[in-house]
Parts: structure tokens; sequence; C-alpha cells
């Protein structure tokens, strides 16, 4: 279970770093476990400038699942520059499902990943 708790942490971290990169000065997160279920809601602001790199955050974040490359992959995330959306690929291979929410200046992202025993 610590190692399912190892990467929750290093998807909250990625998304943080991402965040900085994009000017964020407030940011929020919540982990929140129900069984093998994990909850992840995060928050940040950014800078208008950077808002064309939401859309590829998107694409990225619901990209197509593989358990293999999750299982093989998610050690990697934190290897790049905090500002490249490819981070956040390997992110949306570790979870299940995310939800977006853009407000102006604000993103609230909802993500959901089943912990394997």
């Amino acid at each position: 279970m610590i190692h399912e708790r190892k990467k929750i942490a290093r998807i909250v971290e990625e998304l943080t770093l991402f965040f900085f990169a994009l000017g964020a000065d407030r940011i929020q997160s919540g982990i929140k476990e129900d069984g093998k279920d994990v909850i992840i809601d995060f928050q940040a602001n950014y800078r208008p400038e950077n808002e064309y790199k939401l859309e590829q955050m998107e694409k990225d974040l619901n990209c197509p699942k593989n358990d293999g490359m999750r299982d093989v992959y998610w050690e990697l995330a934190g290897s790049g520059k905090p500002e490249d959306t490819e981070q956040l690929l390997l992110v949306g291979m570790m979870i299940d499902k995310v939800q977006i929410r853009k407000e102006k200046g604000q993103v609230y992202l909802k993500l959901y990943k089943e912990q394997q025993e």
C-alpha cells in the first residue's frame, strides 16, 4: 500500500510543480482515501498568458490508460521540466479519471485513482 501512496504523492507533486511553472501563487490540494479509491482535489491559479498550456494539460490528463505503463513509468514523473506537459502525460496514465473546471485565472481538478493491492 505504501507503493500506491507514493504514486498519489507523486501526482500531487507533479501538478504542484506544473502550476508553479504557470505562475501560480495559490495552490490547494487534498487527498481522500475511501477503501481502494482515492480522490485528489486540486486547485490553482495561473497567469493568463499560460492559459494555452491548460488545453494540453487536459489532453494529457485524459490520455488513454495502459495498466502496464502505469506500473512501470510512474517513477519517471518528476524527471522533466515542470512546465513541460509531458510530465502530465505520465500523471494521466496513473489516474483513472479526471474532471477539470476552468474559471478566469483559476483551475479546479478532481482526479480519481483506484489503488492496486
